[in-house]
């Protein structure tokens, strides 16, 4: 059977087709009636007439949310009956044939709203349900749209899509992490990836040059309305580079995706903004440029925050130091002797760079550490020990010493930039299956509880 779909409709005026979809409305005018089916492409108005009584008499059975596969007649509507308000409604089916593919149960929500109004458990509970309304159809094409474009731009500009291990050990680079029991190492844990940090690192020890990938990211932070257990990111790293290289280069690439989507950036290029200055002018370093009229047209306002610190105060103490966004961003060239001595900490300035749009941070990175000398200094001013830093990231420091080149890059987060760009102020409106804000996941049942004999065999 051949199918042809919704949106190619108008290629078959006058001819007979098969179309398969949702039951969207159903109308029952007496001896007519009227079906409105939807499928992925879009919706179009179809009508059971008399003269066709097997039609009429299934066409009386369905209800919204069946599966059909609908064989008719495509006619253009007198013009008296143009919709124009619809991309379909100049054009009507003429029902011939309805096969039933499935039936539908009576949905817990009305579809047809944009289900702000509904309680989150519910919506979740019913995700796949959820989905089907419009907006949410919309919100998922716009962000294949956005990865599709960057990932168009990187293979364009000589980079590889290499992916990176999800099972790897647990490293100190900010949150928690979540850890998986392994069955073959008892009392050992793999922990999944908070980013791929050390891996595309070491991509470019191994001589890539330019590696990107659509990663996932799993952090075990607390939750807010931006903020998940699991996101994903655009993750690239590029080597011989320095930091107007990375920031012309993704100021590029972003420009190129979001005009091309039809959005309009408000200055170019993107305002470079010292982190003090930000804190100065704005009381945050996630600020948002625009003015009330450009919020309403919904302008983008990207702007890059740099010159952050590479340490800050710990809770413990006037001297004891963590890092300020992770510990294998490099410091200024003025300031790497300065950490080699152990001078001067809290004034050292790191080639960290973020990228706000809106009032929100949707993308960070830096030029990374790539001596094996000065990536031991940091971890030495952070209190590690020549044990604790073998054990921690003794891999990465091996690496280094067989000629890793200077490298940089950053990871673009695809939902925060997605959620902007659909005008939504949730994480969860542009993720297919989120999490709930108690953490629970959608639709299936977890976290929950293993089996005795689950717990045995993982040695727990």
């Amino acid at each position: 059977m051949k199918r042809t779909l919704i949106k190619d409709l108008h290629e078959h005026i006058d001819q007979e087709v098969t179309t398969m979809g949702w039951v969207d409305v159903r109308r029952d005018q007496g001896k007519m009636v009227f079906l409105d089916l939807r499928d992925v492409t879009g919706n179009v108005q179809m009508v059971a007439l008399p003269n066709h009584e097997e039609a009429v008499k299934v066409a009386d059975t369905v209800r919204p949310e069946w599966v059909l596969a609908i064989t008719g007649k495509v006619n253009k509507r007198p013009e008296k009956n143009v919709n124009e308000d619809q991309p379909n409604g100049d054009i009507e089916i003429e029902i011939l044939n309805i096969e039933v593919l499935n039936e539908s149960d009576t949905p817990p929500f009305d579809l047809h709203e944009d289900g702000h109004d509904i309680d989150e458990e519910t919506r979740l509970k019913y995700r796949y349900l959820d989905l089907r309304r419009p907006r949410m159809q919309k919100n998922m094409k716009l962000r294949s749209e956005f990865v599709r474009l960057c990932r168009d731009y990187l293979e364009n500009h000589n980079f590889t899509e290499i992916e990176t291990p999800l099972l790897t050990k647990s490293t100190p680079e900010g949150s928690r992490d979540f850890v998986v029991p392994s069955r073959l190492h008892k009392g050992k844990f793999y922990a999944l990836p908070q980013s791929p940090q050390q891996y595309k690192q070491m991509l470019m020890t191994a001589g890539f040059e330019r590696y990107f990938q659509v990663a996932r990211a799993i952090r075990d932070e607390d939750l807010r309305a931006d903020r998940g257990f699991e996101h994903t990111q655009i993750d690239l790293e590029m080597s011989f580079v320095n930091r107007e290289d990375v920031l012309n280069l993704i100021e590029e690439m972003i420009t190129t995706t979001v005009e091309g989507m039809g959005y309009t950036i408000k200055e170019k290029p993107f305002p470079r903004i010292s982190y003090k200055e930000a804190l100065e002018k704005h009381g945050d370093d996630k600020f948002d440029l625009r003015s009330n009229e450009e919020k309403q047209k919904r302008i983008l306002a990207y702007a890059w925050v740099i010159d952050q610190p590479v340490f800050e105060r710990t809770e413990e103490g006037k001297d004891k130091w963590t890092f300020s966004h992770n510990p294998f961003t490099a410091p200024r060239k003025e300031d790497e002797e300065k950490l080699l001595k152990g001078e001067d900490t809290e004034n050292l300035l790191s080639l960290q760079y973020d990228l706000v749009c809106n009032g929100f941070e949707v993308g960070g990175g830096g030029i990374r550490i790539h001596k094996k000398d000065v990536l031991e200094a940091v971890y030495k001013t952070m209190g590690y020990g020549p044990e604790d830093l073998k054990e921690s990231i003794g891999h990465l420091l091996d690496a280094f010493t067989f000629g890793t080149p200077p490298h940089g890059g950053i990871a673009i987060g695809v939902e925060r930039n997605v959620m902007i760009l659909a005008g939504e102020e949730y994480l969860r409106e542009v993720q297919a299956f989120p999490m709930t804000r108690g953490g629970a996941t959608s639709v299936v049942d977890a976290p929950s509880e293993l089996s005795p004999e689950q717990k045995k065999e993982l040695g727990l």
